[in-house]
Order: structure tokens, then sequence, then C-alpha cells
């Protein structure tokens, strides 16, 4: 990616990538590092990129480890270059900032090679998550049936089905997917900046799944997937937010199932330690998906995120 600076005016920062092909078939696209916090993607595509066997390859696989390089390097999420969110960066721009250059040649090069794709994330520095994996909803009845079968084939403990509304979801990698035609499963694995076991094998034997379910991969070893529950976000209420600056003692846990009026936590006053904490409530029920992880808060922030089950149709 070229990059002007000070230093190095005609420079360019090095992104890694892993192509391995052989003979004619799908091309899968695997991606983590869009955001330089999230750890278990990239530790699971090195690994995957290192192990393959090229002889056991049907097609091509494409590997981006480190996507937003210089976030991964900083172990930020945003780009130290340009403060650039990569996953809210979609279509992207060729002339514009690092980030937007990244988003474009994904959107534009990478993804036009692809039969499907898979987007590593975690919840990085400010949240905790469960495992799970996100395909979005809209498409057509074709293309709702691949996505339910990439996930199953993946085999997360749960599959999140989104419409996109929120938290910029028409400027995603997914959402660029989807209006290619191309089916994009997303998938968190952790949080915290740190690296959780159980995320990184989720990803380890669910990317040599997908793998051998579109007949790119023979002879590897692979689990059997697990049943993966279908749930969904309902609407903003499943979302808490903080709304004065403390210190967040949270009250639920992980997959807790709560209910609407349930204590969410408290937010301790940082300058009037006299002051009672202020209660948060859970303004809907659901099982909690996603949880703050810093203690000190902001207005704004992010405390929960719920998911409730999809119903049969």
């Amino acid at each position: 990616m070229p990059h002007s600076t000070d230093l190095s005016g005609y420079g360019v920062v090095p992104i890694p990538i892993v192509c391995i092909r052989n003979g004619a078939g799908p091309t899968a696209l695997f991606m983590a590092g869009s955001h330089g916090d999230e750890y278990e993607g990239q530790v699971a595509l090195a690994g995957l990129a290192r192990d393959i066997d090229p002889a056991g390859v049907t097609g091509r696989i494409i590997i981006l480890p480190a996507l937003n390089a210089p976030a991964v390097a900083a172990g930020r999420r945003v780009s130290p270059l340009d403060a650039g969110n990569l996953n809210r960066a979609f279509p992207g721009d060729p002339v514009a900032g690092p980030t937007a250059m990244i988003a474009h040649y994904v959107a534009t090069v990478l993804l036009a090679m692809a039969d499907l794709a898979i987007d590593l994330h975690a919840g990085g520095r400010s949240c905790d998550y469960v495992p799970c994996a996100l395909i979005r909803s809209g498409g057509t009845e074709a293309e709702q049936r691949e996505l339910a079968e990439l996930a199953v084939s993946f085999g997360a403990p749960i599959t999140s089905i989104s419409d996109g509304s929120g938290g910029g979801g028409r400027t995603t990698f997914s959402a660029v997917g989807q209006g290619s035609g191309v089916p994009v499963l997303t998938a968190e694995l952790g949080g915290g900046a740190a690296l959780s076991r159980e995320g990184l094998s989720i990803a380890e034997q669910g990317l040599r799944r997908v793998l051998q379910r579109y007949g790119l991969l023979s002879g590897s070893t692979v689990d059997p997937a697990s049943p993966t529950r279908f749930m969904r976000v309902r609407g903003r209420g499943a979302f808490v937010y903080a709304m004065q600056k403390g210190l967040f003692e949270p009250a639920a846990e992980l997959r807790a199932v709560v209910q609407a009026g349930d204590l969410a936590g408290v937010i301790h006053a940082i300058d009037r330690p006299w002051q009672a904490p202020e209660p948060v409530l859970f303004t809907e029920g659901g099982m909690v998906a996603c949880r703050r992880a810093p203690v000190l808060t902001e207005a704004g922030d992010c405390l929960y995120k719920l998911l409730v089950d999809v119903e049969p149709a």
C-alpha cells in the first residue's frame, strides 16, 4: 500500500498475503486483522497458511492474516495512519487515505476473485464476545440458504443473523460481499485484547471444514461441526449504552439470559465518590452476547449486546 511520510516520500506499507493455488476450482478469501486488536483470526490464518499442503488443494485459497497491517502492528482497532476503521470503510477509494485504499483493493480485486469469503474478528480492547458467526439477511432465498449452510459448516456455537441496519452496516465487508453476490461469513471469536483458546479452536476447525465443504481441501483431519444456534438482534433496544462517564461494574455475565428491567450494572462516578452509583437496566430480554471489557467508561459507550433465538419459519 503506497504511503508517503516526511521520512519516506515514496514509501509503501507491506501487507502480507498468501495465495495457495492448485488446479481448477473455487476461490476462498480468508481475512483477519481488519481491526488490529483482534487476535484469534490472525493466529488461526497464519497457522492455516503454514499448515496447508498445496497438494491437497483444488482451487485457490487467498489468506490475509493482517489485512489492516498498520493497525495490527499498533495493536489498535483503527489505523494509526489515518484513524480509519477498515470494516467501516467499504467499498473504499483508491485515491483516498490508507484505510480506504485497502478496502478498495479488497472489494474490487480480491472479492472479484472469490466464491466465498470469511472475515475473522473479535471484540478487541473494547468488549468481550461469545464466540459466534454472523451472516446477513436480505438476500435471495438461494443466497440465504448458502449462508446458512456456510454457517453450519463453520460450526460456531451461535450464528447471529443481521440485516446490517446498525453499526455502519452498509460500509462493512459483508455488505459489499452481499452486493457482489459472494457469500460472506463474519466471526466474533473473543475479546478484551486477549486470545481465546475457544475462539481460536473454532476458527482453526471451522476454516478447514469450510474448505472441505467447497471441495478446496482434501486429506485434512477435522472435527465434525457442532450444531450452531441461529439467533438475531431484535432491534436497537438490544444494545445497552452508558449515559455518563465513570467506572462500569457489570451485573450480567456473557451467555446470561436477562429480562427487560433487569440490572445490567452500575456506573460509579469518578469525581463524586459520595454519590450512589448510577444503575443501568436492560430494556429488552435476551442472551448476553457481548459485554464491555474496560471498566473506565464514557457516555455513549456500548455496554452490552443481546441476542434472541430466530423463530422457526
